[in-house]
């Protein structure tokens, strides 16, 4: 079987690496000389501790399961199993993490709470005020900057792959084949498009109007090396009120009794932090929905971040070296993980993973393989 791949973020590259593992051929388009859009402009988090259960929760946790067996060939990938640490400070906030602990999937999920001594035992960074905090022993993270670089480089190792970067698809011609910018003609047995949040052009001309999936835009920095190991990712209860498996009574008297800051609820903002292969920390994030978004970022949301973070180490943070915007595609029904759908004959799209997208996505192109007989 031939296989064409439209689209090089991670989700792209992913079923173009089950594709050549289940021995076919593929022939991956990228319009841009590698992918610049979410898929490098994220944490790089595994992040199974606050999926929704049922679908979404298995399905990251086949993920997570998946993205350390290629992470073990793989090296450039960074993958580490490094859990998450949730600080709570006060008792309203513990209670959420109580009440996430009772859930019937939380040994799956690896959770367990922690006094304030546990966690910095675990994470001896933390040296902030905080009453405990709730792990996750599954969540877990790669590199996002060079994660699809070393995806593609153990790809083309194999003489059944082949990468065309700067090819915009233009048309798809007839059955599984797709003409790109350079008028050149791609034929398969079927075609992916994996197009991230590019929901115009052909995905508008071949999905139709109303495709359920929306752009999400948020804000993310990055700080020089912090000097020491954050041995975890790092959240913060914002992070309950955004996450679905939080959800609880325990969740509605918090919001009841302690609303978010201003800034965080203005730009419906969380906690999300993980230390790169520099020692440097990523640190975001926002949310933002209504269209046109922004063309530029914003700094209050940049200072309330900073302010969280230096209340869990106990420390200035080192000097924010990077700041960027980034936007990817979400399904409007946030029970879905991935809209999946033919377009036309031997053609798919897939989209709209959301924030799940660095997550989920080898158990999402690992069921397009199956579903598609790959």
């Amino acid at each position: 079987m031939r296989v064409i791949v439209v689209g090089a973020g991670v989700v792209g590259t992913l079923h173009a690496w089950h594709a050549v593992e289940r021995g076919h051929e593929v022939v991956q388009i990228e319009r841009e000389a590698e992918a610049r859009g979410a898929s490098l402009r994220n944490f790089g988090q595994i992040w199974v501790s606050g999926r929704a259960g049922g679908e979404e929760l298995e399905t990251a946790l086949r993920a997570r399961r998946l993205w350390e067996e290629i992470g073990a060939r793989v090296p450039g990938l960074g993958f580490r199993a490094c859990g998450s640490l949730t600080p709570v400070r006060d008792p309203r906030e513990r209670a959420v993490a109580e009440a996430a602990l009772a859930r019937d999937d939380a040994a799956a999920r690896g959770y367990e709470l922690l006094t304030a001594d546990e966690a910095r035992a675990v994470n001896p960074a933390l040296r902030g005020a905080f009453e405990a905090a709730l792990y996750c022993e599954r969540d877990a993270a790669v590199a996002p900057r060079t994660a699809q670089l070393a995806l593609r480089e153990a790809l083309l190792k194999s003489p059944n792959y082949t990468f065309r970067p700067g090819r915009d698809a233009r048309a798809v011609i007839g059955e599984n084949a797709v003409r790109d910018d350079h008028g050149d003609i791609h034929t398969g047995d079927a075609v992916v498009l994996c197009t991230g949040a590019w929901l115009g052009g052909l995905v508008r001309e071949l999905a139709g109007p109303g495709l359920p999936v929306r752009r999400v835009r948020l804000q993310m920095m990055q700080t020089d090396p912090l000097g020491e190991p954050l041995t975890t990712s790092v959240a913060d209860a914002d992070s309950f009120r955004y996450y679905p498996a939080y959800r609880s009574t325990a969740l509605d008297e918090l919001d009841a009794a302690q609303p978010q800051a201003p800034t965080a609820a203005e730009h419906r903002m969380q906690l999300l932090m993980v230390q790169r292969a520099d020692g440097g920390l990523t640190i975001g994030d926002t949310h933002e929905y209504e269209h046109p978004f922004a063309f530029d970022t914003l700094e209050d949301p940049y200072d309330h971040l900073a302010e969280v973070v230096e209340s869990f180490l106990g420390r200035p943070l080192p000097r924010i070296r990077r700041r960027w915007a980034g936007v990817y595609a979400q399904c409007t029904d946030p029970s879905r993980v991935v809209h999946r759908q033919q377009v036309r004959d031997g053609v798919w799209l897939v989209t709209g993973p959301g924030g799940r997208g660095m997550t989920c996505s080898p158990a999402i192109a690992e069921t397009t393989a199956d579903e598609l007989g790959w």
